[in-house]
Parts: C-alpha cells; structure tokens; sequence
C-alpha cells in the first residue's frame, strides 16, 4: 500500500494492478433531494407510469384532503340513496363492521382520472342460510362483448357506455342486517347507535344480486326481452327499429339503429338511477375503442403493457427479427 494505494502482482510478475482506493467510494451526489409527494405530482403531469400509493386505512387516508372529499361522496351518494337508518343497537341480531377501501381510477393513457373511496361491509363475517341465501354478478362474457361490436360495425351502429354510480346502493334487501357506523364519521351524541341497511352496500354477498335484481326488473319493465343465452343482454323492438343492451355489473353499452331512440333510453335511465353519460365506447374491459363510420378499431395496447409489467418484462430491450 502507497499514499492510499493497493498494489497486486497478476500473474505475470511484470504486471501490477493498482486500485485508487478513492475511486471505490461513491461521490457525493449532485443533484439535491426531494420530496417523494412531488415526484409522483411531476410524474402525473408528465403522464409517467410509475406506482401510486393507496391510503391503506381510514387513518393514512385523512392525512390527504383528496381521500377525504372522497369519502365524503361515497357517504352523501348512500344519504341520496336512502341506503340506511341509524336504529339503537339490537340485542339479538349480529352487527356487521364496516371498512373504507381506496382506490385511483386511471384514464387509458395511464393519468389519473380519479380517487375513489368505497365504503365496504366485512361480508366475510356473513354466515350462509343465514344473512344472505344466494349470490350473483351481472358480468357480460368477453365474446358477447366482440359479438355486439361486430353487430354494429357491420350495421354502421354506433355503442355508448353509461356508468351507474354506486351501483349495488340501487338493490333493495330482503335481509335484516346491521352495520356499524364508518370510521370518521360517527354521529356525535349516537355513538351506540348502528344502521340498518334498506339498500345493499359494497361487500355484501347478495349485494350483486339484488342489484342485478333491480335492473332486470327495470329493463323487463321498459318491454326489453332478455337473451336465453346471455343473462346480461337485452333487446328490445320498435316497429322497425331495434335496442340493444348490455350489462356488466354497472357498465351499461347502449346500441341501435336510432339514435333518437337510444338518447330517450339513455334520459329513462338517468331519471331512475345516479348515472354517467360517457358518450362513446371508448374504452372498456382493458380495450380501447376507437368508433367510425361502418368500422370500429380495438386496441389493447394498455392491457398488454399491464401483462408486460406483471410478468417484469415492461424493461427489456427490443430487437427487430
């Protein structure tokens, strides 16, 4: 060793290795440091995929006034629903607990669109025969979702998406059950006090049941005639003219061969239930949509770069073949 030096002789005696201890240690960084909150606030501008933190309880949630509006959507939509009614605690009947679920809505180009707070019963403590009898989820198959945008390509139709808010709030329950007040947001004076539920709630296992319920009793109401095959598609006639619905869990695709006809069910169903007019189709079940005259163009771009993040192959190198 020499002035901070090692020296080793290779295997030729003539030939010597010397390694400046100063090179093994790390020089100081250049750049400063900076916050993490606004690294993903410069990522979502810049449109970056990179990970989003979720708020995994009531408490990480409060620190941020974003989840905290959110919550208190999810609560004023299940007042405007009618869902519950604070009662004195029964002593003969289970009292379900509650929890808050978090969640960030994407666009299809990876931004943000929204955050989403979801009030969520603990269903896993429900007992079989007992607080709820069967369970059901209105899910169109993926063929049948092909099938349609074939139809209407082919017919040089047009497909418009509606989003039910709070969907399973829409059911109506044939079960007695109770739940506890949500965390934050307890009733000052009434702390003993729970609710019983009029509507369903996230979490319940009936909950996709009755609102499948609701909404098949409605379309059936409305003269629409249900597939045999397909549980979740509906067509219904008018003179010459046709409808076409179909349901997955609260997505609802709207097609026909009158425009005028679609718009006057489009205005029915927000009369009756809380919903979202997206227009067009344009992005659905990890596919987007791109509608023109007598073709539509899919692609799933979005959908195999999340397989590719999945299976850790988002980084790799690509070559030509």
């Amino acid at each position: 060793m020499e002035d901070g030096k090692w020296c080793w002789s290779g295997p030729n005696k003539n030939h010597n290795v010397v390694l400046d201890l100063e090179e093994t240690v790390d020089d100081p960084p250049i750049r400063g440091t900076r916050l993490v909150s606004d690294i993903y606030q410069r990522s979502n501008v810049a449109v970056c995929n990179i990970a989003v933190f979720e708020p995994a309880s009531f408490e990480e949630a409060i620190m941020e006034a974003k989840w905290l509006t959110a919550m208190e959507e999810e609560l004023s939509m299940i007042k405007k629903n009618q869902t519950w009614e604070l009662v004195p605690r029964p002593h003969d009947r289970k009292v379900i607990g509650v929890k808050w679920v978090f969640r960030t809505k994407f666009n299809p180009d990876g931004s943000i669109n929204k955050h989403k707070a979801r009030l969520v019963v603990k269903g896993y403590s429900q007992i079989f025969g007992i607080d709820y009898s069967d369970t059901f989820a209105p899910v169109a198959r993926h063929d049948t979702i092909r099938l349609l945008l074939a139809v209407v390509a082919q017919k040089g139709w047009q497909v418009f998406h509606m989003d039910v808010k709070s969907a399973f709030l829409n059911g109506f329950l044939q079960e007695e059950i109770y739940v506890e007040q949500p965390d934050g947001f307890v009733i000052k004076g009434q702390e003993e006090k729970v609710y019983l539920l009029k509507k369903a709630l996230y979490g319940l296992k009936q909950a996709p049941r009755v609102w499948y319920n609701r909404i098949n009793d409605h379309l059936l109401h409305l003269d629409f005639q249900k597939s045999l095959s397909e549980a979740t598609l509906y067509v219904k006639h008018v003179g010459a003219d046709i409808l076409i619905i179909s349901l997955y869990i609260d997505d609802l695709l709207v097609t026909g061969s009158n425009l005028a006809l679609v718009e006057e069910f489009k205005q029915e169903m927000k009369d009756v239930f809380e919903m979202t007019d997206l227009g067009l189709m344009t992005y659905f079940l990890g596919m987007e949509i791109a509608q023109k005259k007598n073709e539509i163009f899919i692609c799933q771009k979005k959908y195999a770069k999340e397989i590719f993040k999945k299976i850790q192959l988002d980084e790799c190198n690509t070559i030509l073949l």
